[in-house]
């Protein structure tokens, strides 16, 4: 233990340029999720999505920055562990009344495990646990959100005044109209309840943007009843304002929050508050999924990680290999009580996978920056993570220390006597159902009278929504590479959603053709490849029997994604794309649109 005192001018110095540093961090971050309400209303497409990209590195250059600054200006790796340890001290008082406190305490976390060169989990000197609340902090700028009582005036007019406080310049096509709609979705789902006296609309102050939509978030309480809903505003072919739906309750707000879609841009002076609000509407979230939702991802990681170490506080099962056929480039392991998979890159691949770790990682990369249209997961990358050695099963580890032996160690790192596993680098994913074994279990289940008509349809479904996902994909410009059902999940909410990201492509990055008439009897005949394959070459009908050997499956496929097996579908989906046209591709179910006047952007 360290003597609580504070008598090195030298620590509160430090402690205030880190400070220093996470201020301007969020300050940049903040004013970039600010210009989105502009990049919105002047229809900057490219430019929206190009921010979100950019977006996500702003961390890290930020922790770099104030790792150079605290090394040139105060040799701060060569202080003695005293000093750190007030350099923490300091570093709590100068966050009483912050309003960013626990995301300070993370970038606390990452600058001085960067100086220290010490797993952060294993670091006396920092943030193992918040110390500063995140209650009832009160923002200056404007309130966390605002509640809208429709006693004087009619539901539809309350609404009205609503959207019209959110400030958007350049004006609905029918604002009056909107505004009805909404009132008479709201009232059709309280018809046959009486409107009580504390009846309101309590809504987000700030927008969520993301691609071609904004949303207004908020609930709406009635006595005792709380109903979440969602409200996207997009633009019509004359660039003016409509709301396109009124989405209701909790499986609605988690498909729009979806840890397959990309981050919201939201201007939040408290960010503890957006999520506290946000964790009422979907109390089965996750904070570090609403975290990473709206762009806060190193706060997710943060949030994760402490929910980790507190599930393997109370749970006694085993780390195993993940059910499933296993990969080629990726090993991967999970926990039967957590429903995340542990994702670890081999050593060395087969050789018709022609790739390399750096390039893997290149691939995770890109799914992170892009849009990812509510079809592929986010990843979380850890680096030095540390396991109990008695929770893996010894299967687990001699497959690790047989394909990714440069990724494991294994000792006693704190010298108290327990052995860890340390894996350098891991991607952590949402653990869903294999596509494959769903399929499987399906087709067993037909095969009992009882059975088969549900099992028809969860069949049906699930291949409807695979070419779905492959749709919303192209739609985006990506192209999976590898197809095969193994490498899609289903999750909870029966969508179907890809995860294998090691031969993914920009679709206008790849050459598709036919496969050319043979010219010759014996090339037909051949079970050999005929003709010249370039690197990005894709053959679509050439998809089939790898995907439709199954005749009941290739009869679901036939009826609704038969043009995924030609090259013009794939073809003109490039054009499209490279001529700067965006499709859409909307985070709800067609059905729960208003019919509208105009052409409904890709978001």
């Amino acid at each position: 233990m360290f003597p609580q005192r504070l008598d090195s001018p030298l620590a509160y110095d430090i402690a205030k340029a880190m400070r220093d540093g996470f201020n301007r961090h969020y300050q940049l971050f903040r004013a970039e999720s600010a210009r989105a309400k502009h990049r919105f209303e002047t229809a900057d497409w490219h430019g929206q999505q190009r921010a979100q990209r950019e977006r996500i590195e702003f961390y890290d250059l930020r922790v770099s920055e104030a790792v150079a600054r605290l090394e040139k200006e105060f040799k701060a790796g060569d202080q003695p562990m005293d000093v750190w340890h007030q350099v923490k001290l300091h570093f709590i008082g100068l966050l009483v009344d912050h309003h960013q406190p626990e995301l300070a305490e993370s970038f606390f976390n990452s600058v001085t495990t960067k100086i220290l060169h010490r797993a952060y989990f294993q670091n006396d000197f920092i943030f193992v646990r918040p110390a500063i609340s995140t209650e009832y902090i009160e923002p200056r700028d404007a309130p966390t959100y605002r509640a809208y009582y429709p006693e004087r005036e009619t539901l539809a007019d309350t609404i009205e005044r609503m959207l019209e406080d959110y400030a958007l310049q350049g004006g609905y096509a029918n604002l009056k109209r909107d505004a009805e709609r909404v009132a008479a979705a709201i009232l059709g789902r309280f018809h046959q309840v009486k409107l009580r006296a504390n009846f309101q609309l309590q809504v987000l102050s700030g927008l969520f943007y993301r691609n071609k939509g904004a949303y207004v978030v908020g609930k709406i309480i009635n006595g005792f009843i709380e109903l979440p809903f969602a409200l996207p505003i997009l633009h019509d072919s004359a660039d003016k304002f409509y709301i396109d739906a009124a989405l209701f309750g909790e499986e609605d707000l988690q498909m729009l929050f979806s840890f397959a879609r990309a981050y919201f841009m939201v201007d939040m002076e408290v960010p503890s508050a957006y999520v506290q609000f946000l964790r009422s509407l979907m109390p089965r979230k996750p904070r570090a999924e609403i975290y990473n939702a709206l762009g806060l991802a190193k706060q997710g990681k943060t949030l994760f990680y402490r929910d980790f170490l507190y599930h393997l506080n109370y749970s006694s099962d085993r780390f195993r290999i993940a059910p499933g056929i296993k990969g080629m480039v990726m090993l991967v392991f999970d926990l039967p009580s957590f429903p995340y998979v542990f994702k670890v890159i081999k050593d060395f691949y087969p050789p018709q996978k022609d790739t390399t770790r750096e390039q893997i990682k290149g691939k995770y990369m890109l799914v992170k920056q892009h849009d990812r249209v509510g079809r592929m997961a986010d990843t979380l990358e850890y680096s030095d993570v540390g396991f109990p050695l008695d929770r893996f099963e010894p299967e687990l580890i001699e497959e690790i220390q047989k394909f990714a032996p440069s990724q494991l160690e294994i000792g006693d790192r704190d010298g108290n006597g327990e052995m860890e596993v340390v894996l350098k680098h891991v991607y952590i994913e949402r653990r869903m159902i294999p596509l494959n074994i769903y399929l499987h279990e399906a087709l067993d289940q037909m095969e009992h009278p009882e059975h088969a008509k549900r099992a028809g349809k969860q069949l049906e479904h699930a291949v409807i929504e695979y070419g779905n996902a492959i749709k919303d994909m192209v739609a985006a410009n990506i192209f999976p590479g590898d197809m095969l059902w193994k490498n899609f999940g289903v999750t909870r909410g029966g969508k179907v959603v890809f995860y294998d990201y090691d031969e993914i492509e920009y679709l206008t990055d790849c050459n598709f053709r036919r496969v050319p008439t043979p010219i010759h009897e014996e090339d037909e005949m051949s079970g050999e490849v005929w003709y010249s394959v370039g690197p990005k070459d894709v053959f679509p009908e050439t998809f089939g029997p790898f995907l439709l050997g199954n005749e009941l499956v290739r009869e679901a496929f036939m009826a609704h994604h038969a043009d995924l097996l030609d090259a013009a579908f794939w073809q003109s989906h490039k054009e499209r794309i490279q001529a700067g046209q965006m499709l859409d591709v909307f985070p709800y179910d067609e059905a729960q649109r208003f019919i509208h006047d105009g052409h409904a952007p890709y978001f």
